[in-house]
Order: C-alpha cells, then structure tokens, then sequence
C-alpha cells in the first residue's frame, strides 16, 4: 500500500486546475447502459472508483475503451444482471445498476454496496423507490434481488430523515426514465449530479423535467439511444484545494471550477477571514493570520457539503478560539477527529456536534486514512504542520482525487507518494 510523507508548514502558491467530478462520471456512466448505443463521457479524471464501475459494467457484457480523458462505452452485449460483492463491496455507487438493470433488463441481482466507513447509510430508500415503480425485491446472502414484469410510473416520495438522497435519485431515476407512464419524484436531491444525469439522459431521448429542484417529473420512453457529455468540474476537489490554499496561509488560484456550485464553501471561507477574488479563469484564494472561528452545519445542496466537512474540520483546528460543526447528512462522520487529535488538534464530539478549539499549530505525525474525504482532511492537517505526517491508507484518497501529491507538489507542497 501507499502513503503520502508530507514536510508542512510551506505556504501554497500558484494554479490548480480542477479535473472532472467523481460523482457525475459514475452515474453517467451507468445509465450509458440504458441503450445498446454507444455513449461517449469526456473530462472523466483518472480514479480508482471510476475504473471499479467500468470494471463492474464489463463484469456485466459492457466494452469501454479510455483514450485520454474520454470514456467510450459500448452497452450492446449487457446481458449479465448479477453485480458481485468482490466488485460492489469496493463503493458505494455500485449500488446505481440496480436501478439501471431493472430499467434495461426486468431484474437485477446486486450485493449490498461498500465504499466509505463514514457511519450508517441504508439503502431503504432506493429500494422503497424501486419497489413503488413496480420492482419486486428480496434480500438473500447478502444480495438484493430485484425483478419486474414492467415498470409503471408512479408519484414517489424520497426524502430520508437526513434531507433528499442522491443515490436513491439516481436510482429510483434510472428506472423510471423506461418506465409507463409518469414519475414524479418529490423531495429529490438537488444536487449538480443529478441535474447532469438528467441532462444526459434527455440527450439519450429521456423526458425529464425539473432536474436541480425537489420535484423531478420523468416521462417514461420506450426506447434511448447513445449520447456524448462532457462531465463537469468536481466541486468536491475544488473546495478541498481551496481549504489548501488557506490552511497553509498561501496564494493559490484554483481554475476549472464552478463558483455557483461552491458559493456555501465560499462563503464560509468568507466568513473565516480568507479572500476569495474571481478572475477570468478561476477562483482565487489568499489567506493570512488571523483567521476566525465559524460554526458550520452541513447539509444537502446548496448547503455546505458532507463531503468537505473533514477538510474545513483541519482547518478550523489550526484558527484560534472555538468552532462548532454539526454533521446534518452522515451524524457518524467524525472519524477523522482521532487521527486530527494525534496531530496535537483539541476536538471534542458529541453526537453528531464536533467542538474544534484551534491550536496554534498542528504537530505532524503517523495518521491513517479510513475514508476518501477524511483522508483528505488529513493530508490538508500534514500540509499546515510542523514537521513531518505520514498518511497511509491512500488508497482511500485515490478513490476521488487525481494525482492529489502531484497537483499539490506542483503548487509547493512537499509532498511524496511512497510505496510501503
């Protein structure tokens, strides 16, 4: 396995180009299997999630072909329906050919998903969903087995007691676009996935309307053909490079990215103390001392991402006085807050509140990675420290962001990825 040697304490400066979301990528290319036409997905990043998808699909009778940054899918010999635990216990977005084989093939046989250990995600609401479309479901050894004589459209209700789920979205909305008749789905996630995945859908010949507000209303169609798209920036990575550059007190000008799909970041970024300009070709971000505490509560889109949380935690740890984070997507998302604390950071977690009292510095030290974003997090902690962190596990961090220890070398890092 590898890990990254980080040397802190340099301040980041100079550009970082974005590469396209994780999150987008995967569920469009799923839903590529909705046809036995040829899709095309460019400004795909090269991710070890994105390359266990395709692996599934191919599992599944899909060909891919990756020239660049250019997926090339060819669905017409998908005749499989039974995703495996090896392949799907390895994330969570496995769980997405559920939806896309009952829409394409009538069944589909796909093993509890895996992924992340960030706290309990159950999948009842997708199946929920499914089942209100005309699915008949069961679960067997560990697997979810589903079959339907047809798909008829329905009014769905998917809000959890979390706030709207995305994978059950995406799920609930790869089935239903081949459904009879007419979906409504109320209390959908807003998210910029789900407004990409709609979009590429109607370019296949789907009729959704709504995408990007509570309620998606989805026309069903008998028949999609193949469709190109280019997937969009990756927000996720833009707000994590963002953090960089003001945990480390540099200058750095993140390009490639969409200011409207991170304005809760911005914002709070704001509100800490870090100036954030735009410029033609990107956002900028400069911070000094001092900095100031905030309190953050996440939340789904346009609220402040669960996915950033374990980012802006590191750098709340280095700003003096008292922040408070309350986790409103995943309440168990907090276990980071051990390894930040071998770092010398003071955080205290009650329930689903975190309690940071900054620090004055973060001291480096052996961490390990136990999710994608709290690997984040802790490479972010490496990069403010004195002296030097070793963060393993980063396989973890791979799963979401290309060449992380090079991008972040590029900008002054010193940082290194090595073999164990």
């Amino acid at each position: 396995m590898d890990k990254f040697v980080i040397n802190g304490g340099k301040p980041l400066e100079g550009e970082i180009e974005i590469s396209g979301a994780k999150n987008e990528a995967l569920p469009l290319t799923v839903a590529s299997i909705l046809t036995d036409d040829v899709s095309i997905i460019s400004n795909i990043s090269d991710l070890a999630d994105l390359r266990s998808m395709i692996s599934l699909l191919e599992v599944l009778g899909v060909k891919s072909e990756i020239k660049g940054n250019v997926l090339r899918i060819d669905p017409s010999g998908c005749d499989g329906y039974e995703a495996p635990y090896d392949l799907v216990r390895k994330m969570r977005a496995s769980v997405y050919v559920l939806g896309a084989l009952l829409g394409r093939l009538g069944r589909a046989k796909v093993s509890f998903p895996g992924g992340c250990v960030i706290g309990t995600r159950p999948i009842d609401l997708h199946l929920m969903g499914l089942e209100k479309l005309g699915a008949r479901i069961k679960i067997e050894h560990g697997y979810i087995i589903a079959d339907a004589d047809k798909l008829v459209g329905t009014e769905i209700f998917l809000s959890g007691i979390h706030g709207p789920s995305v994978g059950a979205t995406v799920n609930v909305m790869l089935a239903a676009v081949k459904a009879e008749g007419v979906t409504v789905i109320k209390e959908a996630s807003c998210e910029p996935q789900i407004t990409e995945l709609a979009d590429f859908l109607n370019s296949m010949g789907a009729k959704i309307e709504g995408a990007g507000t509570p309620v998606l209303i989805i026309h069903g169609v008998k028949e999609l053909h193949g469709a190109k798209h280019e997937v969009i920036p990756d927000r996720i990575e833009a707000a994590t490079y963002m953090i960089a550059g003001v945990i480390t007190r540099g200058n750095l000008l993140i390009k490639n990215c969409i200011v409207k799909h991170l304005e809760a970041v911005i914002e709070k970024l704001r509100e800490i103390g870090a100036e954030i300009t735009y410029e033609d070709d990107g956002v900028r971000v400069k911070a000094k001392d001092p900095l100031k505490p905030v309190n953050i509560r996440t939340a789904p889109f346009p609220g402040f991402p669960t996915d950033v949380q374990p980012q802006i935690m590191s750098l709340l740890a280095t700003v003096p006085g008292i922040s408070v984070i309350t986790e409103g997507v995943y309440p168990d998302r907090f276990i980071h807050v051990s390894e930040l604390n071998r770092m010398g950071a003071d955080i205290k977690v009650d329930n689903a509140v975190a309690v940071v009292k900054g620090v004055e510095k973060l001291s480096g030290a052996p961490v390990m990675a136990s999710e994608l974003r709290g690997g984040a997090g802790l490479v972010l902690a490496g990069l403010s420290a004195i002296n030097q962190t070793v963060v393993s596990r980063v396989y973890h961090i791979d799963r979401g962001y290309e060449s992380m220890e090079k991008k972040l070398a590029n900008v002054g890092a010193d940082i290194k990825r090595v073999s164990e």
